[in-house]
């Protein structure tokens, strides 16, 4: 579950009625609140901020802002690292589904290694490159409006995935496509693939002759591995205390 679920994100819904109601006592506010979500229950901790006049409107955005950017620090930061990708069989980055073929002819001729150092290589580009996300996600981030906020707050569960995903896919495609690419040569992806293939190309047995588009593939499996990273921090900041590493994370969301 996503840390911006419906009533994780009741604040956001609290600060933007009280836009140009300066009379409107606390308990109005919360009525309010209640009523545009149809009845949904406000968290004992909001209300009671709420209640107490402690939470602003910049402090709402900001602590929303401040999840997102530490979410996707540590998310980028776990999958960039050595064995991001590779140690982790959630993202791991595999053959290409129209090369599974290739995989289990050359495992069963006793030229794994082949395989072996291909997936190996092609991990090693996606953790190269998945530090280039932090400022694209960053910039995102930043351009977040209240209204922004109460998108996600309306939206379905993973709404706020789906937001940063909007917004920066196409960057970070962008982005990250050139990097892996020189990251495949850099860690002998591109040779180890290729010397793969070209066997596999050559065997008596090959009908139909394979080459995916190597970069693209693994820049897509990259992403895809950030994103699930991402949701997994969110989730962190919602339910673990220890996780609301700032005063405004531990005010917003404790």
């Amino acid at each position: 579950m996503n840390i911006f679920s419906k009533a994780a994100l009741v604040p956001v819904v609290i600060a933007s009625l009280s836009i140009g109601a300066h009379a409107q006592s606390v308990k109005g506010l919360l009525d309010g609140a209640k009523k545009t979500m149809g009845g949904v229950k406000l968290p004992t901790a909001v209300a009671g901020a709420a209640g107490k006049g402690s939470l602003s409107e910049g402090e709402i955005t900001a602590g929303l802002k401040e999840a997102l950017n530490v979410g996707t620090r540590n998310a980028t930061g776990k999958v960039s690292a050595v064995n991001g990708f590779f140690g982790n069989q959630l993202i791991k980055v595999l053959l290409p589904p129209e090369a599974k073929k290739v995989e289990t002819t050359l495992r069963s001729l006793g030229m794994g290694s082949y395989v072996d150092k291909a997936i190996l290589s092609m991990n090693r580009a996606a953790e190269d490159a998945s530090s280039k996300a932090v400022p694209i996600f960053t910039n995102a981030i930043t351009s977040m409006s209240i209204q922004d906020g109460l998108s996600i707050l309306r939206g379905s569960n993973d709404a706020a995935t789906q937001y940063l995903k909007g917004r920066t896919s196409a960057s970070l495609t962008t982005a990250f496509r050139p990097v892996i690419k020189t990251s495949l040569d850099k860690t002998n992806a591109t040779r180890y693939w290729s010397e793969m293939v070209n066997v596999y190309n050559r065997l008596p047995t090959t009908r139909q002759k394979v080459n995916p588009d190597l970069p693209s593939y693994v820049t897509e499996r990259a992403l895809n591995g950030i994103f699930i990273n991402v949701a997994e921090e969110e989730a962190k900041i919602r339910t673990n205390p220890a996780a609301r590493v700032s005063d405004i994370l531990r005010k917003v969301f404790g």
